[in-house]
């Protein structure tokens, strides 16, 4: 089988390759070079992005030597700022709290990287991720599952994907363990730093968390921190820099209780706090629905489990949709449930879809 196989440099992907390589399949592999903040310190541009620096584009192109295949570097900068910054910066402007990598997975990784893989004859895109993939042969349709090891399972990112996405993407690792896979690295001899560490957050900016790079691109609006009763307790130094369920970073004290972010009132440019439990949730709507494999039928109630953040823990709940939006209400009350993030549905190991939160 031809096969393109996407290259960070990082390990996963290298034990992809090697792992292709040694079936005896015919590769060929492809890193490409995503947008970075150019408005960053100029010492964090040093590093452009945590996943297409200098270090990761020496350790792919050392993998593609050792096996003998080409490796073709591929610049989707303008591509990756159009449909996965822009609408980043253009969410949280909205007071919502996206989540950047489900749409870079849908449009970037599975939507260019398969159209390139299409252009060089390539049978497949194999990938570094940890899911799964198979064929229901009596409903002759592809299911994603959940990968084997539950502490590196990437299918929340994943439910946006078509079925012919799923028809032409291979993920060789969902079925292993994280460990098995550095044992393998060090077999094939894929070089890693002497103190290897991967990235888990966001690729375009160089800080961990997000806010310096939201304040580069928005512009700052305070405004009152307020509970139910419109007692004001504070000022926020920008709506963008809070999300639902937030406790730390309001810089409130003297209360008894600590205080959590239960809504954001975009019109009145509001922080609206309270308790814990009154920014918990039973239950909330999610709207933009793709499903992976079958459709539920409408207007019937459904029991699945739902994460609503990516290694979060699933909780059991029903779901009834009308094609358009849904409604999921959860068996118990939930801390952290915001508008732009993704609620994900589980049958068991199967992903069966999912949508964003709505306000």
């Amino acid at each position: 089988m031809k096969i393109l196989v996407a290259m960070s440099g990082g390990v996963d992907s290298s034990v992809v390759a090697h792992l292709l390589a040694r079936d005896g399949h015919e590769l060929i592999g492809v890193q490409f070079h995503l947008w970075s903040d150019p408005l960053a310190p100029p010492l964090a541009q040093l590093l452009p992005s945590k996943c297409c620096n200098a270090q990761t584009v020496a350790r792919a192109k050392k993998v593609a030597d050792d096996l003998g295949i080409p490796l073709q570097r591929i610049d989707l900068s303008d591509e990756f700022k159009a449909a996965v910054v822009d609408p980043f910066l253009e969410s949280y402007k909205n007071g919502l709290t996206p989540n950047p990598c489900i749409g870079c997975n849908r449009s970037i990784k599975f939507g260019k990287l398969l159209s390139l893989a299409e252009e060089l004859g390539c049978d497949a895109l194999a990938t570094g991720h940890y899911a799964r993939i198979a064929f229901d042969e009596s409903a002759a349709r592809f299911l994603l599952l959940e990968a084997v090891d539950a502490t590196k399972d990437q299918s929340y990112y994943l439910y946006g994907l078509s079925q012919e996405q799923l028809s032409r993407i291979l993920f060789p690792l969902g079925s292993m363990e994280k460990t098995d896979v550095f044992k393998l690295a060090a077999e094939f001899h894929v070089p890693l730093p002497e103190y290897y560490s991967e990235s888990q957050d966001l690729c375009f900016f160089p800080e961990k968390e997000p806010h310096d790079f939201l304040d580069r691109y928005i512009d700052p609006n305070p405004g009152d921190i307020v509970d139910a009763t419109g007692k004001k307790h504070g000022t926020h130094r920008g709506i963008h820099h809070f999300t639902e369920g937030q406790r730390k970073g309001l810089n409130i004290g003297g209360l008894k209780i600590p205080l959590h972010v239960v809504r954001k009132d975009i019109s009145a440019n509001r922080i609206i706090v309270g308790s814990k439990e009154e920014s918990m949730r039973s239950a909330c709507s999610a709207s933009d629905l793709r499903w992976v494999s079958w459709v539920p039928s409408q207007g019937t109630e459904h029991t699945f489990d739902a994460r609503i953040h990516s290694l979060g823990n699933r909780v059991r709940g029903q779901m009834v949709h009308d094609g358009t939006t849904l409604r999921f209400q959860f068996e118990r009350p939930l801390l952290g449930v915001s508008p732009g993030q993704s609620l994900v549905l589980y049958r068991s190991e199967e992903i069966v879809g999912g949508g964003v939160i709505a306000v």
